[in-house]
């Protein structure tokens, strides 16, 4: 990293929605200060400068409504001065003086929850619905099967035309043509951060910027037919990026990549001007906060001359990393500490002046009030009085998402206010992961067997934490609800309690290739279901399902195993649907479930298996490098303390070691951390082999439960080639350790 930045702390806001900060321009060609115009969402607005030594308001303004998307436009070719704000259906257009010039209703039936503008054209969007305008006059709309998640178009200076781009949850980017999808582009992450590279789309304009759920960057070149993935950078953080922007922080001439992440990382990138299509960027700055980013932006706005990046987090605090020297404390020998001389002369200045004395005075007063209303509130709740209490409400950013690289899931809550506990409770097995930021103590409960719990956690958080992460693994074939009971540290004591769903095939993700080449079975299902009741069906059995059925009657789409890389292509329609899966568990589970949902309905299914016998050593071949590898770092964690042991006697003990004890000593901390991150990994492997097994022979009418315990100790054995002989064998050949 080449890039030092200093956090200096400016305004506390509510609660914020993504993107909701902005800099406003400046129109001189000195580096001169910027204003930022902030929008929560309770509906405040500001316009804020930077005094000498503190926040001035310029304007103020509420709209009394939630507000959900803010964005700045102009004319084309002019500064980006006005504020534009989204409030439900509505659109209201600002000055920079905070006066109002557009109020438009724009008639949709879903409230907005993004927008872009650029010169007269206004483009937004629902959960599902894009609509665009021309100065306020609807020019088409779409209607997309997924969620939208962030939308924005090529400048039209540079391209000559008006071409949105919008992207859901389906992983792909939609690139419009007057409403129309032109063409789709498909992504290997879920989309959740959309910018024009360079803040103008690059070289000829056409280069947009993705951030996605899995913390992922990458370049696409819009093009007219079709679009170009330049590069993919890995942020090495598995957070999603929440927003992207960029500024010359380092005042080069060349703009940096500021990113923010839904973990509280910021990160900024140095971008090759001259190949920026051909070599990733690279890191030169990264910091964590313990809030989630909704916006960043860069700017110079604390002092003349000095760039930072600004920053805003979920419970609404700005502040900003500057490039200025902040001067701080120093310990010294004897003790004491020594501050600059213009540091001590603005301590003193502040130290004698008034409104620092009135705002002591007024602090003082008001806690002293606080502690009064607390007494009388805890009086009249322990004595017989006709008052009542009224519990009070907190917003909580709550979200579960599959972690792709190692099969988990990882469950994030935040709140506003500090949390004092979270308890879990899941009446499905899953497996509690460890979480390296999680500093919260976790204390366990049994669980009854007749209750219907598998799971009962507390985490028992330290003041001031408003965030935590829990990290979960899930059983494909078990389906249940995850309730997670939220109480923070506010009076009277209330909870708030956010359901997940894990559904039958959890450790599936959306994917847009499909192997032909592979050994498939097939699972085919008729009936008198419509395409809208399968399409409900899957939506509760698999994840990243479309939120609607598809409009053309017909659908097919590809999913990916997490755990095993194996494919699921599903296609149906009306009457009539197919499954393919190298995977006979996943072919196994679809038909259990598909069964059940249909029979509670009184619906009748003709259900036709064609079952491939090479896909079960296909299914472990893929197992096997996950198996060995668990295997191999069981046994190096296993003679970590020998070796040490062995070197703490004989120092010179090192010089004789193989490459591989080297390794293990050298790397003892990290196998350590990698093992114990992994509980239950090797029995959670063993049990899908295991179903492998059954489902195998369940096609052809088979149970082999009974066979279960010698499958063990094939496993145990930790022998591949004994393990493939024993799936192999017919069930009633009698041979070697088989009986």
């Amino acid at each position: 990293m080449e890039l030092n930045l200093s956090r200096v702390d400016y305004l506390h806001g509510g609660s914020s929605f993504p993107n909701c900060i902005k800099i406003l321009p400046t129109f001189s060609e000195d580096k001169a200060q910027h204003r930022l115009v902030v929008a929560n969402r309770e509906g405040n607005v500001q316009v804020v400068g930077w005094g000498k030594s503190e926040v001035i308001t310029i304007c103020r303004f509420n709209l009394g409504t939630l507000i959900s998307a803010l964005s700045l436009g102009g004319a084309v070719g002019t500064a980006k001065d006005k504020i534009f704000l989204a409030s439900g259906n509505m659109i209201r257009g600002f000055t920079k003086k905070g006066k109002l010039f557009l109020e438009f209703d724009t008639n949709l039936a879903e409230s907005i929850q993004n927008m872009f503008v650029t010169g007269s054209h206004l483009l937004v969007c629902g959960k599902n619905v894009y609509n665009q305008y021309e100065d306020c006059q609807d020019t088409g709309f779409y209607v997309s099967d997924d969620e939208i998640t962030a939308v924005l178009a090529l400048q039209v200076d540079k391209v000559g035309k008006l071409v949105p781009v919008i992207s859901c949850r389906d992983r792909t980017l939609k690139v419009m043509d007057k409403a129309k999808v032109r063409y789709l582009f498909h992504l290997d992450g879920i989309p959740t951060a959309l910018g024009l590279f360079n803040g103008d789309g690059g070289d000829i304009g056409s280069d947009v910027l993705v951030g996605s759920s899995d913390g992922c960057l990458c370049l696409v070149s819009i093009g007219d037919e079709s679009a170009i993935l330049r590069w993919t950078h890995d942020t090495e953080t598995s957070a999603g990026v929440t927003c992207v922007d960029f500024y010359d922080v380092t005042a080069n001439g060349g703009k940096e990549l500021l990113v923010g992440f839904d973990d509280g990382t910021v990160q900024v990138y140095g971008i090759d001007g001259d190949d920026y299509q051909l070599v990733p960027p690279r890191l030169l700055f990264s910091q964590t906060c313990n809030e989630s980013v909704t916006g960043i932006t860069g700017g110079i706005f604390g002092a003349d001359n000095f760039e930072e990046v600004l920053v805003v987090t979920y419970s609404g605090w700005v502040y900003g990393l500057t490039t200025e020297t902040i001067d701080k404390k120093i310990r010294v020998d004897d003790g004491t500490f020594s501050i600059s001389v213009d540091t001590r002369q603005k301590l003193e200045k502040l130290r004698h002046s008034d409104i620092i004395i009135i705002y002591r005075t007024e602090i003082d007063d008001l806690q002293e009030r606080v502690i009064q209303e607390r007494d009388k509130y805890q009086t009249a709740t322990q004595t017989a009085s006709s008052g009542f209490s009224v519990v009070p409400f907190f917003k909580v950013n709550d979200k579960m998402v599959l972690n792709r690289e190692d099969a988990s899931y990882l469950l994030t809550i935040e709140v506003e206010s500090p949390i004092d506990t979270i308890l879990i409770q899941s009446d499905v097995p899953i497996d509690l992961l460890d979480v390296e930021r999680n500093s919260a103590v976790v204390s366990y409960s049994e669980c009854e067997p007749d209750s219907g719990n598998f799971l009962l956690v507390t985490f028992r958080c330290q003041a001031n934490t408003t965030r935590i992460e829990v990290r979960l693994r899930t059983i494909e074939g078990q389906h249940g609800t995850v309730r997670a009971y939220v109480t923070p540290r506010i009076l009277p004591k209330c909870c708030q309690v956010r359901t997940f769903s894990v559904k039958s095939l959890s450790l599936h993700v959306r994917s847009h290739g499909f192997d032909v080449n592979r050994p498939y079975n097939t699972l085919k299902i008729n009936g008198t279901f419509s395409a809208v009741e399968m399409h409900s069906w899957l939506s509760n059995c698999i994840p990243e399902m479309p939120a609607r059925a598809p409009s053309s009657g017909e659908a097919a789409i590809t999913f990916l195993s997490t755990f095993f890389d194996t494919i699921l292509h599903c296609t149906f329609s009306k009457g009539t649907a197919e499954f393919k899966s190298d995977n006979v568990s996943t072919i196994s589970i679809l038909k259990d479930w598909i069964t059940k949902e249909a029979t509670n309905k009184k619906i009748n299914l003709d259900i036709d298996c064609e079952f491939n016998d090479e896909s079960v050593l296909h299914t472990l071949q893929l197992i096997r490098p996950k198996l060995d590898g668990y295997l191999s770092l069981t046994k190096q964690v296993a003679l970590i303390e020998a070796l040490k042991e062995i070197q703490a006697h004989d120092p010179d003990f090192e010089k004789i070691l193989s490459s591989e004890y080297k390794y293990i000593l050298n790397n003892a901390d990290k196998l350590k951390a990698m093992h114990k991150r992994q509980p239950n990994y090797l029995d959670r492997l063993f049990g899908m082999i295991t179903d492998l097994y059954i489902d195998k022979h369940k096609y052809n009418g088979i149970n082999v439960k009974s066979r279960v315990p010698q499958l063990m100790e094939v496993l145990d054995k930790q022998n591949f080639d004994a393990l493939v002989d024993f799936f192999q064998a017919p069930i009633y050949e009698t041979r070697g350790s088989y009986i």
